[in-house]
């Protein structure tokens, strides 16, 4: 008989488990956000106690609760039990503490009071291809909720700050602006992208335009970071009104939102608006070509089923088609933060 030589893979069901069982690591992290646990550690260690006082969390699940975080990840413990003292690990000091201005856990508070809800009825969404969210009780569509409600409108905002801003901070430092004076980000919301822009390249001057019930956000956003010299937040309706004119033009999870014709008529207005040798710049969590890697980008395109009447994700490949027939001439894909690249199509 010939010697084995090789080790036979052992088949496990835990990575089905793990993708399966997933809501609970997901939904004990929302909690942990909505309860601000992060931000009341950021001051100084606590004890479980300290954070029962601070949050009103029961005791019968305060331990299991506090120490499912320090297993996932999330949170440092020292000491044992009524003893011990919690800390914010270096990556939920820096990105889920309220207090800073890196804090991204607006788009985990959105997913814990809005999405967590509405994913509930992925299945209907796949079967019947409309939406899942507001819609279904109110015949209100997403954005006509969002925007009647300004606790709400601000919790977007600040969602589609908090998740963006990684990919923000490092296309404001890694593309080249040294040709271009200007730039115009289409839907703007809160100022985030203008303002890391501006912060990196002080020769640069931008605009933040979005829909008027925005700019207030905008404004003072802009303002805290003492930047109104050289970023405005001007009121635009981008399906009724022209682009204005910028050496480069942004659009950051702004495509993914609407329907193929939506998207190319974006496409178009965004290469009016630009000179000859401009850059239409579109961040995105865009699926690789092959559809095989990127499973954040594949799940953000359903989450546009549950969200939206048309929208989708794409590959870069798509995008390079839709682009070359409106006329751009080079294609570029550059990474930036996790799962989000931006598309350059300069004109």
């Amino acid at each position: 008989m010939k010697e084995q030589t090789t080790i036979e893979k052992q088949i496990t069901p835990a990575g089905i488990m793990q993708v399966g069982m997933g809501f609970w690591a997901s939904k004990t992290l929302l909690a942990a956000v909505n309860l601000e646990i992060f931000t009341h550690l950021s001051l100084c260690p606590l004890t479980a106690e300290e954070i029962q006082v601070r949050t009103g969390i029961q005791k019968r699940g305060l331990l299991d609760f506090l120490d499912a975080l320090v297993a996932l990840g999330f949170l440092n413990r020292q000491g044992f039990n009524d003893e011990a003292f919690y800390s914010n690990t270096e990556e939920t000091e820096l990105f889920l503490d309220k207090r800073k201005p890196t804090y991204m856990g607006g788009m985990l508070e959105m997913a814990n009071n809005r999405l967590y809800k509405f994913w509930g009825a992925l299945e209907e969404g796949l079967k019947t291809g409309l939406p899942q969210n507001e819609i279904k009780d109110t015949g209100v569509s997403l954005f006509e909720s969002i925007y009647q409600d300004h606790r709400k409108l601000k919790e977007f905002s600040m969602a589609m700050q908090g998740v963006q801003m990684g990919s923000f901070i490092t296309l404001s430092k890694q593309f080249d602006f040294s040709g271009y004076a200007t730039l115009c980000d289409i839907g703007g919301s809160s100022g985030a992208l203008s303002i890391q822009v501006a912060s990196e390249n002080p020769h640069m001057r931008c605009i933040s335009a979005d829909l008027p019930e925005l700019l207030p956000i905008a404004q003072e956003n802009i303002s805290d970071f003492g930047l109104k010299d050289r970023i405005e937040a001007v009121n635009i309706n981008f399906f009724q009104d022209d682009l204005p004119k910028a050496d480069v033009i942004t659009m950051g999870n702004i495509l993914h939102d609407w329907n193929l014709e939506d998207k190319k008529m974006l496409i178009k207005k965004a290469y009016e608006a630009l000179p000859e040798g401009g850059a239409f710049i579109v961040i995105e969590n865009v699926i690789d070509d092959d559809r095989r890697e990127n499973a954040f980008g594949l799940m953000m395109s359903l989450n546009m089923l549950i969200e939206t009447e048309g929208g989708f994700d794409f590959t870069r490949q798509e995008f390079a088609v839709w682009a070359e027939e409106i006329g751009f001439a080079k294609i570029e894909t550059m990474p930036l933060a996790g799962p989000t690249s931006a598309i350059i199509a300069i004109k």
